[in-house]
């Protein structure tokens, strides 16, 4: 059974850190370095929309990021633990939403990494609020 689980949301002030992480399970990941991941979310009452990606290994981990996290949010990740990671910087309130982790297979390529309907599998997701 394939699964992407995420942890390392919360509350926290204006301004503050978090990081989210995001492990995949199933066989489907027996060739994890080769998926592409993403993180998007959704605010309450908003569509869901891009945050970051990472290619896999075959693109040399290009990253993408909308403009409204760039120089505060960095996504990485580890192939040995199958894990992605979202480091969350200079949090602001707007930054509030549940933020989701997803995986791209095979067959996918740079411009696929910011359409989240390019996506195949996502996880539950984990609630991020930042108070003023």
């Amino acid at each position: 059974q394939v699964q992407l689980i995420e942890s390392g949301g919360g509350l926290v002030q204006a301004g503050g850190s978090l990081r989210l992480s995001c492990t995949a399970s199933g066989r489907s990941f027996e060739s994890f370095g080769s998926n592409g991941l993403g993180w998007f979310r959704q605010a309450s009452g908003k569509e869901r929309e891009f945050v970051a990606a990472i290619g896999g290994t075959w693109s040399g981990g290009v990253t993408k990021y909308a403009d409204f996290v760039k120089g505060r949010f960095t996504i990485s990740r580890d192939n040995a633990k199958n894990t992605v990671y979202l480091q969350m910087n200079s949090l602001k309130p707007e930054d509030t939403a549940v933020y989701y982790c997803a995986a791209l297979m095979t067959g996918y390529n740079a411009y696929d990494l910011s359409r989240s309907y390019a996506y195949d599998y996502w996880g539950q997701g984990t609630q991020v609020t930042v108070s003023s």
